[in-house]
């Protein structure tokens, strides 16, 4: 059975605790409590294709900024998370990708940007089209999501082992990839070439 290690990053306070827990358990966290690491194991089926996700939840603090590279080294996939009901978060996130490319020493590594608490959307600041074109200049899916109300939580998780399979981009003329279009079934975007995927948590 193939594993995945996949790393969350993103400020404190975005909701990376809380998606991984709702993903694996099915359970909302009502309450923050600042992360240091935490390390979860989940076996899913992707297209009746099981593997298993290792999903390590790390800290959001600055002061723990300097482990950050080794979580890095160590992962195969990366879910980077921003809160869109803070716009200062979707700043603190943008040198995210330069950063994985050098510690992993490789542009083609898989690579999720999530927009996470899409039920507060009373509360948004930041944009979908900012998500969005943030992601096309990555080359990477996007989705917006809920941990609360589980919109798009297994979906953005089943992405990385589907896009460590996927062929690496040719895009003609070192063009940038497509816009993105939305995930199948729910609310969000993901960026072009992701298909249909039939997920089952076990």
């Amino acid at each position: 059975m193939r594993e995945f290690k996949v790393v969350v990053l993103g400020s404190g306070g975005v909701g990376k605790s809380a998606l991984t827990v709702q993903f694996v358990s099915g359970c909302f966290m009502e309450k923050y409590d600042p992360t240091i690491e935490d390390f979860y194991r989940k076996e899913i089926e992707v297209d009746t294709s099981p593997c298993v996700l290792e999903i390590l939840d790390t800290a959001g603090t600055e002061q723990f900024a300097s482990m950050r590279d080794l979580y890095i080294k160590n992962g195969q996939g990366f879910v980077v998370v921003y809160s869109l009901t803070n716009h200062q978060t979707f700043q603190d996130i943008k040198p995210m990708k330069e950063l994985i490319t050098r510690v992993k020493g490789s542009e083609r590594v898989p690579i999720l940007l999530v927009g996470n608490k899409s039920d507060l959307e009373h509360q948004r600041e930041v944009a979908a089209s900012e998500g969005e074109a943030l992601a096309q200049l990555w080359g990477c899916p996007f989705v917006e999501a809920s941990a609360k109300s589980r919109t798009n939580v297994n979906e953005m998780f089943a992405e990385i082992p589907v896009a460590t399979s996927r062929p690496p981009p040719r895009p003609p003329g070192g063009a940038l990839p497509r816009p993105p279009a939305p995930l199948p079934g729910r609310p969000g975007r993901a960026s072009a070439g992701a298909a249909k995927h039939v997920i089952s948590t076990c």
